[in-house]
């Protein structure tokens, strides 16, 4: 049996180590949407996992590669463990305290872009094993890895390699890329995720811009027709006018609503952090607010593009306009299908000139809550953290989980180093520096508990 105190006191006495790997790691740009630093930072995973003894390859795909690593261990039990190198985009650059890629200690916290989504859990996981083999020599559990680069572009490539390594990746479970705790420190189960599916919607309506004083009364204009088109998606209470659009929702069980019960209500934390006058639909927060949050679908302009923009004025008619939009979906609702009803959709409104591209989508997907493996990560956390893990049946973020559950048809769980000001995707990204040591600690003992179950 291992000897988990003796773990604990390696990872405390490697923590300056486990963070100088980290910051190395950071140090390496790898943003998958300006496709910067990508085949560097897939060389340099490789390199960290060759020393730990991993045989790996850089397996390509029709974007950025996979990082494929594995490892025998005490027992042929396989633990699967899906990451991500590629960060988001630094910028605003002029927001951050310190330059993103050059990681700065401050205040118990570590800060750069990708220390916390997803390459503090990369190295969490690294920082685990290597507590384990100085203990005991070997793995309690086989260990392969899955390290993508384009989880932050919508994970596109990701389905397809999958079905096309399903062999490679067979494993018994999964450990998901992310995992927090909550403003009180309680680590949070996420037993799924919500989809997405993401488009741009453009047109031009002219060959170029005119003058607004030549054609502001008799050419059509763009940015009006796209507002136009926008305004038929969504009424001001929030009900996406898609027909069709909600006919697959599952709603929440009871069993789902007794979970959200018993997590904190987070109203007055995003009022506070987000400055918030308060929340849509007439949401005041408790069970409803939750509720909202994670089994309800929707509909988001992410950004909308058109005329001029910069200082001062342009007496400018667009001729071209588009705006960005995200659907989240539910179970059992599919982008693909989205798509269809979304074209159906602005044709019947007579707006069959907009385009609609389709820049990324993934299907929702959950873990049944009484798998043993989901179960076993939860109570796992009981040593580290003082208490079980908290469970919340899906996100409200999205990811490829679909893939992994029903096409490898392995259970996901999530665990990790995140907590709820880590900043990810925003300027000044952090990671607390307790949370990062507690999550080497747990994900020591899911690896230990699942080579003995």
């Amino acid at each position: 049996m291992t000897d988990i105190k003796a773990v604990d006191a390696v990872i405390e006495e490697r923590t300056d180590q486990n963070l100088e790997e980290l910051a190395r790691l950071c140090a390496q740009p790898s943003i998958a949407a300006q496709g910067l630093g990508m085949e560097p930072c897939a060389e340099l995973v490789k390199e960290m996992l060759e020393a730990r003894g991993f045989k790996v390859q850089i397996l390509p795909t029709r974007g950025f590669p996979v990082v494929y690593a594995e490892r025998g261990g005490r027992t042929d039990k396989t633990l699967l463990f899906y990451n991500h190198y590629d960060v988001q985009p630094p910028e605003p650059l002029e927001l951050w305290e310190t330059p993103p890629f050059e990681p700065t200690i401050r205040s118990g916290k570590m800060y750069a872009r990708g220390v916390s989504d997803d390459k503090g859990h990369i190295l969490c996981r690294l920082a685990a094993i290597d507590a384990l083999m100085a203990v005991d020599g070997e793995l309690p559990c086989s260990i392969k890895f899955i390290i993508e680069g384009e989880e932050e572009i919508g994970s596109v490539n990701l389905t397809p390699f999958i079905k096309d390594h399903t062999d490679l990746l067979k494993a018994d479970a999964c450990l998901w890329e992310f995992g927090y705790v909550n403003k009180d420190g309680v680590p949070i189960q996420y037993a799924g995720l919500r989809g997405i599916c993401y488009v741009e919607l453009s047109l031009r309506t002219a060959s170029r811009d005119v003058h607004s004083g030549t054609g502001g009364s008799i050419f059509p204009n763009a940015a009006w027709r796209l507002t136009w088109a926008l305004n038929t998606l969504k009424t001001p209470e929030e009900h996406i006018r898609i027909p069709g659009f909600y006919d697959k929702v599952v709603p929440p069980t009871e069993r789902d609503l007794q979970l959200l019960e018993q997590l904190p209500d987070p109203s007055d934390e995003y009022m506070e952090r987000y400055d918030l006058q308060g929340f849509i639909k007439g949401i005041e927060g408790g069970l409803e607010l939750k509720r909202e949050a994670i089994f309800t679908p929707t509909c988001t302009i992410c950004g909308l593009t058109s005329g001029y923009q910069g200082p001062g004025s342009k007496t400018v008619l667009p001729a071209e306009a588009s705006a960005k939009v995200d659907f989240r979906l539910i179970p059992n609702q599919d982008p693909q299908e989205v798509i269809l009803l979304l074209r159906d959709h602005l044709d019947m409104e007579g707006y069959s000139d907009i385009e609609i591209t389709f820049l990324g989508g993934e299907a929702p997907a959950r873990t049944d809550l009484d798998d043993p493996f989901l179960q076993m990560v939860v109570e796992s956390a009981r040593e580290v953290y003082g208490v079980p893990m908290l469970i919340q049946p899906m996100s409200g973020g999205s990811g490829p989980n679909h893939a992994f559950i029903h096409i490898l048809k392995v259970p996901v769980a999530t665990a990790g180093v995140g907590y709820p000001d880590s900043r990810a995707h925003a300027p000044n990204e952090n990671l607390v520096i307790d949370n990062f040591v507690a999550g080497v600690r747990h994900t020591a003992r899911i690896m230990v508990n699942f080579g003995a179950g």
